[in-house]
């Protein structure tokens, strides 16, 4: 059986795969839904302000610590990719497989504010207006009320990768195809060349989790 560990995306926390988490540990699996430093609904402002993409991945490494895991499978959505990215390369051998979920795969040396469009750089800056330090979550229908600021830092600061991420021996890439403005097209296909990726596709939206939570527990499973 495996263990996942589960990385959301911007603004989000563990609840984001509320739907997912008991499916998989139905099938058997031990599962652990992270909430990042400066997205938990306790954290000051100061922690908020403070968190960056290395706090995140350092979550990620303190919770293999804490369980002593050390066969992991990382799944990672949206900027969650990010953070398993970061993570992994730092994990010693304990990650076994990477899931980016409709996620940012980065190279060493990008960000996500690099790796994103112009449309989403925007949003960021404006979010970001009114303290510097926590960018707002996008105003938009039907979107989740548990949504927080997310740490600005943490959008922009680039990522640095040793090489030891490729040597983790799964990594595979699910692009949800169900919604526009997506900024992984151009990554879908450069995955699809890459004989050491696997390229599944989910005809969701975005938040796929949601939205079809069997069908994401069943290609995690």
């Amino acid at each position: 059986m495996a263990t996942f560990i589960l990385v959301p995306g911007a603004w989000h926390g563990a609840w984001a795969f509320e739907a997912v988490v008991p499916l998989l540990e139905r099938a058997g699996h031990t599962v652990h839904a992270l909430t990042l430093t400066g997205l938990r609904p306790d954290d000051d402002d100061a922690t908020v302000a403070a968190a960056n993409l290395d706090t995140h991945a350092d979550d990620v490494l303190a919770l293999l610590d804490r369980a002593r895991i050390t066969d992991a499978t990382l799944v990672g959505h949206s900027y969650g990719g990010m953070v398993i990215a970061a993570a992994a390369d730092r994990a010693g051998g304990r990650v076994s497989r990477l899931v980016h979920l409709d996620a940012y795969v980065p190279a060493d040396g990008e960000s996500c504010w690099s790796s994103t469009t112009e449309a989403y750089r925007r949003a960021f800056v404006t979010g970001a207006a009114s303290t510097g330090y926590a960018v707002r979550p996008p105003d938009r229908p039907g979107r989740d009320p548990r949504r927080r600021p997310h740490p600005f830092a943490s959008l922009v600061q680039s990522i640095r990768l040793t090489g030891a991420l490729a040597q983790v021996p799964c990594r595979e890439f699910i692009y949800c195809s169900g919604w526009e403005g997506t900024p992984y097209a151009e990554l879908r296909t450069r995955l699809e060349a890459d004989p050491e990726w696997q390229v599944h596709e989910l005809p969701t939206a975005h938040n796929a989790m949601r939205e079809a939570p069997e069908a994401v527990a069943e290609l995690l499973i």
